[in-house]
């Protein structure tokens, strides 16, 4: 490779002078930085190249394990993560550097339009340090509480992490939560102070902060800032000196694990594994540890950040693997995949995710039932996440009942849904689930169990059958600038929440943890937060639980009939509020007939809010040009017994652009 880059330089130098006529003179040739990416010095990338014809295929067995890094970047939204993940790609070179390199590895529409990331994205990057190789399995998480499941996951094919705080921000709340994921993991934790470039940046109280949450020494910080890519060399120098290699044995039988996978319609499921012993390569049959079916791998490789096969994976490295899996059911995450008649012991997988919020979803038409079915199946594959149960309603037909981690989940899901299968659906009221204590030996033997989870609040059981309901809970932490905590203290209580903890982070910013009941907090409680503190706070929370509660089904009725699809589970103290609220939105929403409705809230026999929406009514006095007041009065009594009877046969269906009104509201309040 000198020989070859020598001549071609002679030969540069030689052209020049015969050009401008010079004599031909020596220059001292520039020395190569101790470290650099594959862009700084090209030479060493074409020795993992086995030809230029063949560039796409690397050849991994170059990497020894004592050269890998596997390291996750982990912060509070709109930190800089994806923005780092950016520069760290251009320096080593797997990318090229231009203006358009923003969130390279966010590669949904959804995350486009909405700016944040909601699935972690696999990258591999080949880095050139004192003479060394060393290849840097890149993982980029999202930084939403809803999507902490996808944090946990990604961490478990990591030794290490980047903790990315914003200088100007300081610590949030996902920064504390993310943190902690990392520590449980037992993680090595590099801590990276973002945006140092702003004008309001304070790396040093940002520094204090972290010392005093962490318990991490100021002087292990490492301050960039990712758009300029200030500083940004010394992020990958720490990454080779801080995070530890793998742990792994290649001469063992294969064992890998998938930790992410997505359907593609014509290649089948494309896994994505983290390999903890032994090598795989193209032809060979693997078994999956879950359904104990036997497949060919049709090929393996690295994300960079774009599929680029290679000939093996061996144990250490981070790649897909596609192995004609048709079936979207067979890829599990969690499941551990190793080599036909060399069975290992499975790897222990991940805690399956608790759903906190859930959701009925129906097609909008019962004929696209199939078509969604399908394009849920894809979905939930890639975001597994997400539970379902079949469900059916009388006014909206066959659909499902499905779990979301929270509000933002069951957003971008649906987003999801309508940008990438074109599937339109209806979305009910998110509800928690609840669970309910059941009195009698005959209702325990009935439903196999003394207690109860309800998901479906129409299937909440009358008080008369349970000794007692119990409600989800939450601990909540809150981070705000000080001079806000009078009023989210009172936002707090207003949404029944019991104080726990409150610590001065610095001079300026207070941490309040509260025990939050969940259904208070599920639907609108940040947007409150966020107004309240002019965009300051930040909130993230994690389960606790649940605990007893005075909760209350309430009923809809229209004209008598409950509306099954609008009951609602409420605590006993806001049931007014809320069905009020209900019955002035439906009254808003549903078409007037030729008789009265009455729209109610009720709960049991009580009735606690009423709308009504009038008739349409004829002008029965058009023709009495005067004359005596009895004949008007008799028309009128006529009219009134007409509509008296149509009110009684008559049949109140609710439209569904009705509901899909009401429910929507409900949820953007």
């Amino acid at each position: 490779m000198w020989i070859l880059a020598g001549r071609s330089w002679w030969r540069g130098r030689a052209l020049a002078a015969r050009v401008t006529g010079a004599a031909c003179r020596v220059l001292p040739r520039p020395r190569p930085s101790r470290c650099r990416g594959a862009a700084a010095d090209s030479r060493n990338l074409d020795r993992l190249y086995s030809s230029a014809e063949s560039k796409e295929k690397v050849d991994m067995s170059r990497f020894p394990v004592e050269n890998i890094r596997n390291f996750g970047i982990i912060a509070h939204v709109d930190h800089g993560k994806s923005t780092l993940a950016d520069r760290l790609l251009e320096l080593t070179g797997t990318i090229d550097k231009t203006k358009n390199n923003k969130q390279v590895l966010d590669k949904l529409q959804v995350e486009r339009e909405r700016g944040i990331t909601v699935k972690a994205q696999t990258a591999s990057l080949f880095y050139n340090c004192e003479g060394k190789q060393y290849l840097l399995n890149l993982i980029d998480t999202p930084g939403h509480v809803d999507f902490s499941y996808e944090v946990s996951r990604s961490l478990s094919a990591c030794q290490g992490v980047l903790l990315v705080v914003d200088a100007n921000e300081g610590i949030q709340a996902q920064t504390v939560a993310n943190f902690f994921l990392a520590f449980e993991a037992q993680l090595s934790v590099i801590p990276v102070i973002n945006k140092i470039d702003l004008k309001n940046a304070d790396p040093a109280r940002v520094e204090k902060q972290i010392e005093k949450m962490f318990d991490i020494p100021s002087d292990e910080c490492i301050k960039i800032s990712a758009k300029l890519g200030t500083n940004v060399e010394t992020v990958l120098q720490a990454i080779i000196e801080r995070i530890p290699p793998p742990k792994v044995h290649r001469k063992n039988p294969l064992r890998a694990l998938v930790f992410d996978s997505t359907f593609d319609q014509y290649r089948g499921v494309i896994a994505n594994v983290a390999l903890f012993d032994g090598m795989v390569s193209k032809g060979d049959k693997i078994v999956s540890a879950h359904t104990q079916k036997t497949y060919e791998v049709n090929e393996v490789g690295v994300l960079n950040p774009n599929e680029q096969p290679t000939p093996k994976l061996y144990a250490g490295q981070v790649g897909y693997l596609i192995a004609g899996m048709k079936d979207v059911t067979e890829a599990q995450i969690g499941d551990t995949l190793y080599l036909h008649k060399q069975p290992v012991e499975p790897l222990p997988g991940f805690k399956s995710a608790k759903p906190m919020v859930f959701a009925g979803m129906y097609p909008v038409d019962q004929s696209e039932y199939n078509n969604l079915k399908s394009a849920i199946e894809k979905l939930t594959l890639n975001d597994s996440s997400v539970t379902v149960h079949r469900d059916s309603s009388l006014a909206l037909g066959a659909g499902w009942r499905l779990g979301f981690l929270g509000l933002l989940h069951m957003e971008v899901f649906n987003q999801r849904l309508e940008q990438e299968y074109n599937a339109s659906v209806i979305l009910t009221t998110p509800t928690v689930p609840y669970k309910a204590v059941l009195s009698s030996a005959k209702l325990i033997k009935e439903y196999r169990e003394k207690e109860i989870t309800i998901i479906n609040p129409a299937q909440f059981p009358d008080k008369s059958k349970v000794t007692e309901y119990l409600e989800p809970v939450v601990l909540g932490t809150i981070i705000t600038p000080d001079e806000y905590t009078g009023k989210i203290m009172m936002l707090c209580q207003a949404r029944r929440a019991i104080q726990k903890n409150m610590v001065f982070i610095d001079q300026n910013r207070v941490m309040l943890k509260y025990l939050f009941p969940l259904n208070e907090i599920v639907v609108d409680f940040y947007d409150s937060l966020k107004s309240l503190s002019s965009g300051y706070a930040s909130f993230d929370y994690e389960d606790a639980g649940y605990q007893t509660a005075e909760l209350v089904k309430m009923d809809i009725l229209l004209n008598g009939n409950t509306v099954e699809e609008l009951v609602t589970v409420v605590h006993k103290d806001k049931a007014y509020s809320i069905g009020k609220a209900i019955c002035e939105r439906l009254k808003d929403s549903l078409p007037r007939q030729l008789f009265e409705i009455a729209i109610q809230a009720s709960i049991g026999s009580k009735i606690i809010a009423r709308e009504t929406v009038k008739a349409y009514r004829k002008n029965v006095l058009a023709k009495c040009y005067g004359g005596d007041i009895t004949r008007k009065m008799k028309l009128l009594k006529r009219q009134a017994e007409g509509k008296k009877k149509m009110r009684k046969i008559g049949n109140v269906e609710v439209p569904k652009d009705a509901f899909i009104k009401v429910l929507k509201t409900q949820s953007d309040k």
